[in-house]
C-alpha cells in the first residue's frame, strides 16, 4: 500500500543524511575549524502552501530551537503562506526567492521545472524533494446518499448525471486550488479510464472525455478557493446545498462528526476504485545562485526534523497521514466513525506530467459549469 511504498524515502534519506553529517562537522558548533565561517543568525525562507500552515507553525519554534542548540545559529523560520499555483507564480515572477519550497502536492515540481526552464535557458533550480505528510483526495458526500447510490467514484456521478439524477457537485477553482486541480485529474482520469501517469494531452481533448466531464461540471453549483470551505459549507448548509465534493480527506475529518451533529446523518469519504491521488506536501530543496552551505544545510536539517517520529505524530493531528514508516497510524483520528478509512486500498497514483497538467489547465474554462 502506500505507505509500504514510502519504504523507499529511507533508502532517499541516506543521502540527505550523510548530507547533513557532511555539513555538520563542517559547520558545527563543536569549535575549531568547524566553526569558520558560521553565521550568528540565518534567516531560512520556506515558501508554503496553507492546508499543513498548522502543523508548521507548531514545528517552527521546536526547529528553531534544535538548530540553535545544535549549531549555535540563530535560525529563523520564515513563512511565505499561499496556494500551490501562486506559489509557481512567485517563484516564476521572482518576487519570492525560497530556500525551500512545499507545494501540496509533487504534482507542482514538473509543472514548475518546465515553466523555469522556459523562462532560464532550460536550467533547472529544483533539487531533491522528499515526501512529508499524506493527504488523499477523495469524493465526499452524505452517507445515505452514497449507499442508495453506490457511488464508488467519479465516474458513478458521470452515470447519475446523464441519468437525469438531481445532485449539487463542488470542488475548487482549479486556477486557484491545489484541490481543485487534483479533482480535474481525477475527473479527466475516470472518464478516460487511465491512470494520471498514463493521460495524453490527447485525452484531455478527446470529445468523448469532455462530454462527461462536462456532464459532472453541469452539476457544479460552487467553486471556492479552498477544500476546507466545502465542509464548513456542507455543515452549515446541508444536504440540500451540496450533495457531494471533491476534497482533501482531511476535510472530512475536521467535519463530519459536526455534519452528522446537526443533520443526523453523516459525511463519508470515497476514495475512488482507479486510485487514489494524494497530496504528499514534498519539502523541495532549491539549488539557486541566493541559496549558500548553510543554507542547504539548514534546508536538510529541516526535512529531517519534520520526518522525526514526535513532529510526523503531530501531523497526525492535522489530519495528515505519516510518511515516516515508523511511525505508526493514529486509529483514534483515522477511522469510520469520523468518516474516513484507516487503510485505504486503492492503488496510489503517480502525478501526470507537466505537459498533461498545463493542458488541464488550458481546458478548464471549456468544462466548467459558466454558470458557478
Amino acid at each position: 500500500m502506500m505507505r509500504r511504498g514510502y519504504l523507499m524515502l529511507l533508502t532517499g534519506l541516506i543521502a540527505g543524511l550523510l548530507a547533513a553529517g557532511l555539513l555538520s562537522r563542517v559547520y558545527g558548533s563543536t569549535g575549531g575549524a568547524g566553526s569558520i565561517g558560521r553565521p550568528e543568525r540565518l534567516d531560512l525562507v520556506f515558501l508554503l502552501t496553507s492546508e499543513k500552515e498548522g502543523w508548521i507553525n507548531a514545528v517552527k519554534p521546536l526547529f528553531e530551537d534544535y538548530f540553535y542548540r545544535k549549531y549555535g545559529v540563530r535560525l529563523n523560520l520564515v513563512l511565505h503562506v499561499t496556494g500551490s499555483h501562486d506559489t509557481v507564480n512567485l517563484m516564476l515572477g521572482g518576487s519570492i526567492k525560497p530556500d525551500v519550497w512545499s507545494p501540496a502536492s509533487s504534482i507542482w515540481i514538473p509543472y514548475f521545472d518546465k515553466k523555469w526552464r522556459e523562462l532560464h535557458g532550460n536550467t533547472s533550480i529544483v533539487g531533491d524533494w522528499y515526501p512529508l505528510a499524506l493527504s488523499p483526495v477523495v469524493l465526499v458526500g452524505w452517507s445515505d446518499i452514497i449507499e442508495k447510490y453506490n457511488v464508488r467514484g467519479f465516474s458513478d456521478l458521470y452515470t447519475l448525471a446523464r441519468s437525469g439524477v438531481d445532485f449539487r457537485y463542488g470542488h475548487p477553482d482549479p486556477l486557484l486550488s491545489n484541490g481543485g486541480v487534483m479533482a480535474l485529474i481525477m475527473e479527466f482520469c475516470e472518464a478516460a479510464n487511465k491512470t494520471p501517469d498514463q493521460l495524453t494531452i490527447n485525452d484531455v481533448r478527446n470529445p468523448r472525455v469532455l462530454e462527461a466531464v462536462k456532464a459532472l461540471e453541469s452539476k457544479a453549483v460552487y467553486y471556492g478557493k479552498s477544500t476546507g470551505f466545502f465542509g464548513a459549507w456542507a455543515v452549515d448548509a446541508g444536504p440540500q446545498a451540496i450533495t457531494f465534493f471533491a476534497v482533501y480527506e482531511n476535510v472530512v475529518l475536521s467535519y463530519a462528526a459536526k455534519a452528522e451533529a446537526k443533520w443526523g446523518v453523516k459525511l463519508k469519504a470515497v476514495y475512488p476504485q482507479l486510485g487514489v491521488l494524494y497530496t504528499d506536501h514534498p519539502l523541495v530543496m532549491i539549488e539557486a545562485n541566493w541559496v549558500d552551505d548553510w543554507k542547504r544545510l539548514a534546508a536538510r536539517e529541516l526535512l529531517l526534523f519534520l520526518l522525526r517520529p514526535d513532529v510526523q505524530e503531530l501531523a497526525q493531528q492535522y489530519g495528515f497521514r505519516p510518511v515516516n514508516p515508523l511511525v505508526p497510524l493514529d486509529t483514534n483520528v483515522f477511522n469510520e466513525n469520523n468518516g474516513v478509512l484507516t487503510e485505504i486500498k486503492s492503488r496510489a497514483l503517480k502525478p501526470p506530467s507537466g505537459d498533461v497538467l498545463e493542458a488541464l489547465l488550458e481546458t478548464w474554462v471549456e468544462v466548467r459549469n459558466p454558470g458557478v
